[in-house]
């Protein structure tokens, strides 16, 4: 949805009015979300969450649990419909749109819980995304499973391509959904925790993964507990709380927000927090 320009906006010396329309509208959000509203039998799961996230940017979404975090990821996905609000995405409206239409747009996702294909092997669970992703992953047999090397590569399992899905590790499996999302070509992609439950060494290898899909030009949309992981890779963060946006923007502001401590952080993190704060005092 391209935007009009600001009456009191002025053309940079040397640019015309007309170029400077250009770059406002260029600037304007891959995804925004206007008062997303989810209730369940009553309930509001997700209550009027707004948010822009822009084209290039790794967003995390951060939260306690029943924040309703999965539920929002769930929105944009097609997973669930709104009982209010609107998405929006490259300037038009998905909401109510069934998943595999959002998915042709060039939407991506991973869930929480890894359910890959039992009966195949870890290429041919890749292949399954081209086969039935955006319009620029579908292609041929032939071609899906070459799509499929691609991303194995990418996420570090080209050496495991042919192995059953029963042979992997829960790392493997988290990248192999990683993999099967990837191979959809999405310009956006969800990941739903995919680093619970790693270890730290897991983690670093899982945190390489993510920049190495972002660096081909995807936008990543994040869940995620560990906070090195949002303070290392996101550009930006939301916190959400009883289905509500209790805070929003760059991550080391956020984490020292006292209502994101209270809410969610807790005393031990305000704790670390506080004796930081007195170490710089100190020097």
């Amino acid at each position: 949805m391209s935007e009009a320009p600001s009456p009191h906006s002025r053309a940079t010396p040397g640019t015309s009015p007309a170029s400077a329309e250009v770059k406002i509208a260029a600037a304007a959000p891959q995804l925004e979300l206007r008062g997303v509203t989810k209730r369940f039998g009553g309930v509001a799961a997700v209550d009027g969450v707004s948010f822009e996230v822009a084209k290039g940017e790794i967003v995390g979404i951060i939260g306690p649990n029943g924040a309703g975090k999965t539920t929002l990821l769930n929105c944009i996905s097609g997973v669930h419909r709104l009982d209010g609000g609107d998405i929006r995405w490259e300037g038009a409206s998905i909401a109510g749109m069934a998943p595999h239409r959002i998915a042709r747009l060039g939407i991506g996702r991973t869930f929480q819980i890894v359910r890959p294909f039992g009966s195949m092997t870890v290429r041919e669970n890749a292949a399954i995304g081209a086969l039935f992703g955006s319009a620029e992953a579908r292609r041929g047999v032939k071609g899906a499973f070459e799509l499929a090397d691609e991303v194995l590569e990418l996420v570090g399992l080209s050496a495991k391509g042919r192995h059953p899905v029963s042979a992997l590790t829960i790392p493997d499996r988290k990248r192999l959904e990683v993999a099967r999302a990837v191979a959809t070509r999405p310009h956006l992609l969800l990941l739903d925790e995919v680093m619970a439950g790693l270890n730290n060494v897991e983690i670093d290898e899982a945190l390489e993964m993510v920049r190495a899909v972002h660096a081909t030009g995807v936008t990543v949309l994040l869940i995620e507990h560990v906070m090195r992981v949002i303070v290392g890779i996101c550009r930006r963060a939301v916190v959400l709380d009883f289905g509500q946006v209790l805070a929003q923007g760059e991550p080391e502001v956020v984490l020292r927000d006292e209502r994101v401590i209270q809410a969610y952080l807790g005393e031990r993190y305000a704790k670390r927090l506080r004796a930081e704060r007195e170490q710089d005092g100190t020097h």
